[in-house]
């Protein structure tokens, strides 16, 4: 008897974030945010857990001043602390909850360190050096280990290029 590997049923509010995440990448980073704040309203502060990280990681895109940017990471880092790996693996079985930290810590730190809070800034970067073990050996986690040093390199004066620091993909989701 052949196994068979039971697909889960697409996640419609997943599905509508996916949606702006495309209208954001195509440029219009306005209507992204408009329609961000759309779902946000939908979901509320208490809605799943998963829906609230996905989309406060993506708001915090959206935003252009840096202490939005950092309200909304820190939206996403306190809906993941309710995750569980159940239901995180729901909506995909290859994640896990702890596979979302070094971004989202990584995220704060260059937040912190935009509006020149060094020391949080440092001390969120630890935390994701902490989680980074979390990552898979994949472009996925090189991408985070390489952002996370340029940061490091940065934050201790070490820097030769400056400038503003990237931003990773999805908390625990691969490009």
């Amino acid at each position: 008897m052949a196994e068979q590997q039971e697909q889960a049923a697409p996640d419609p509010v997943m599905t509508r974030i996916g949606q702006v995440v495309m209208l954001h990448h195509a440029g219009d980073v306005d209507e992204a945010r408009d329609r961000f704040l759309e779902l946000w309203g939908e979901i509320g502060e208490d809605g799943d857990a998963l829906h609230r990280c996905t989309l406060a990681h993506y708001m915090a895109d959206t935003q252009e001043d840096a202490a939005d940017e950092l309200a909304w990471d820190l939206r996403a880092l306190l809906a993941a602390e309710e995750l569980t790996d159940g239901r995180v693996e729901d909506h995909h079985h290859s994640l896990a909850v702890r596979a979302f930290y070094p971004s989202l810590h990584l995220n704060l730190a260059a937040d912190y360190a935009k509006l020149d809070r060094t020391e949080a800034a440092r001390s969120h970067l630890s935390l994701a050096y902490e989680a980074v073990d979390a990552l898979g050996d994949d472009s996925y986690g090189d991408g985070i280990r390489a952002a996370m040093n340029r940061l490091d390199l940065r934050l201790n004066g070490r820097d030769s290029v400056g400038g503003q620091e990237e931003r990773p993909g999805p908390p625990g989701q691969r490009p």
